[in-house]
């Protein structure tokens, strides 16, 4: 059985209401970005496809955090 962590969870996107409907938008744009880098690194530096994967949802994370943090001072309570 394995157990999942935190580090192997994917990350959700939590735009603030005014943006809400761009979520579906920037997460296909978001894995279309780290699959393309996960890709190109998991070639380049001939990572296994487990690190190829770890890779890809580490970088999907680290931009789904960026993107949540940076909006959450926009979201209606904040203002």
């Amino acid at each position: 059985m394995s157990t999942r962590t935190r580090e192997n969870t994917l990350s959700g996107l939590k735009l603030p209401d005014p943006f809400e409907d761009l979520t579906g938008v920037i997460s296909s744009d978001l894995r279309v970005i780290a699959t393309a880098l996960a890709q190109r690194a998991g070639d380049r530096l001939l990572l296994s496809p487990r690190q190829t994967h770890h890779l890809r949802r580490k970088i999907w994370n680290k931009l789904t955090q960026a993107i949540n943090e940076t909006m959450d001072p926009l979201t209606v309570e904040r203002q």
